[in-house]
């Protein structure tokens, strides 16, 4: 098959879904990883087609963290990106990828919630779609609420409360895309447009099978879920092979006590020097050495005391393995939190915006790491109480395996394989529809036929999944 895998987010959203799509391609099917430009080369180093859809995620990253309670998705609508997105990720499904030959043709469709477009070119195209999602559910439940909605009080129990926080954040994300959407159904994708009895729940509404690539040693599987929704743990990308540390940071990691790694990733502050000083300090304070990521958010710049290393670009499966880090310090995101429990590491989460609290809350349930500390609470006497809590006994948990293989199989899973097979070669693809005989033709098969005089392909008409 050929496949496009369809993300908008940042590195740690992009990296789990090029290791499923390497995993995909070892099955033999074409891989397209549609996202934006700035991870081109980080696609296409791990051997997968890359398709640009627009935007740029230094601006997305630093727009979440001066507006924490924004819903991702809206991003999209006020920075001015919507309309090449909506084109963009319609071509993904077909245009030829820069650097390929041959055209693409998608028979089905991988996509996390923020690339809106997802269920709209599916059912425009007649083909499959699989949600997936790294971060925390986006399916409706009694168990939790939304990670973005957040209701102080209510006259209903709580499982109805959380259940219907779902309802209100796609009510919200339709109140601001709704007209744009059906702008792209109407006028790019020939659809009929939805209103808002049917837009916000489409998914729910017609059982778009989830998988989500999330530990559930964190966040189990809750009861209410039917079974088109799977939780099969985090999509680990080896890295580490290819990796080789400079001789400054071997030397440092050698030089004295194992270090705690303290970074934000992607996450763009607004005073990186205020928030380096902060750092040095708790560090000092709580007499640990700390390996500290400059990240997206430029940490570093001043002075840097003998007990802190500024990295640049190290990959986590080989930093926080092998002992070579004692503890983590990071914002909460989805992979960096995987990783670090994978690797056996306690954690201390100063989330910024989103569902980064959420994870926070998770890791300190486990007793991996303390209570998460917001960044506008942060403080020397608060991080290095954390960093003093991690280091403890207490906080050693162990963590989750890879579950990558489980993501595959999720996908597989829900495929309609019965509607895609064709009736005549049942192991290759339906593409055209007869008729008259009531059958599902591969391209091979109608060709085979028309030749044999037994069809003609004006008759035929194309196979929907």
């Amino acid at each position: 098959m050929s496949i496009v895998i369809m993300v908008v987010g940042s590195r740690g959203d992009i990296q789990p879904y090029v290791a499923l799509g390497k995993r995909l391609k070892q099955d033999g099917h074409r891989i397209r990883i549609a996202t934006h430009d700035a991870f081109r080369q980080f696609v296409i180093d791990e051997g997968l087609e890359f398709f640009d859809i627009g935007g740029n995620p230094v601006d997305l990253m630093s727009y979440m963290v001066r507006n924490p309670g924004m819903i991702p998705g809206m991003v999209t609508l006020t920075n001015g990106d919507l309309k090449k997105k909506k084109a963009m990720l319609k071509e993904s499904c077909y245009a030829p990828s820069r650097g390929t030959k041959g055209p693409f043709v998608v028979d089905a469709i991988i996509s996390n919630p923020p690339g809106f477009a997802h269920v709209h070119c599916a059912e425009a195209l007649g083909i499959p779609l699989q949600m997936s999602f790294s971060r925390i559910s986006r399916c409706p439940t009694t168990a939790f609420p939304h990670p973005l909605v957040n209701i102080t009080n209510s006259d209903a129990n709580t499982g109805l409360t959380n259940y219907l926080t779902y309802y209100m954040a796609d009510l919200l994300t339709w109140k601001g895309l709704g007209s744009h959407i059906n702008k792209l159904r109407k006028r790019v994708l020939n659809l009929e447009a939805l209103d808002v009895r049917t837009g916000p729940s489409i998914l729910e509404d017609l059982k778009i099978p989830w998988t989500y690539c999330m530990s559930p040693a964190l966040v189990p599987s809750p009861e209410d879920w039917q079974n088109h929704i799977d939780v099969v743990g985090f999509y680990f990308l080896n890295l580490a092979t290819k990796y080789e540390p400079s001789s400054d940071l071997v030397a440092f990691l050698n030089a004295g006590d194992t270090p705690i790694y303290i970074g934000f990733g992607s996450i763009v502050v607004d005073n990186p020097h205020a928030l380096t000083k902060l750092i040095f300090e708790a560090t000092a304070n709580a007499g640990v050495r700390a390996l500290v990521s400059a990240g997206w958010g430029g940490l570093g710049g001043i002075d840097i005391p003998p007990h802190i290393f500024i990295l640049e670009s190290v990959p986590h499966d080989w930093l926080f393995d092998n002992e070579r880090v004692s503890a983590v310090v990071h914002h909460g995101g989805a992979g960096t939190t995987a990783i670090g429990l994978a690797k056996g590491r306690p954690t201390v989460v100063v989330p910024f915006f989103g569902d980064q609290r959420f994870w926070g809350t998770m890791v300190h349930r486990t007793g991996a790491g303390p209570k998460p500390i917001p960044h506008k609470k942060l403080t020397i006497a608060k991080l290095s109480d954390a960093i003093k809590y991690a280091l403890s006994a207490t906080a050693k948990e162990a963590a989750q395996k890879n579950s990558i293989e489980k993501g595959v199989q999720s996908f597989y899973k829900h495929l309609p394989l019965l509607n895609m097979r064709c009736d005549l070669c049942p192991s290759r693809l339906a593409v055209w529809w007869s008729t008259k005989h009531c059958l599902k033709l591969s391209t091979l098969a109608a060709q085979t036929l028309e030749k044999a005089g037994l069809v003609e392909m004006r008759e035929l008409e194309l196979h929907r999944t």
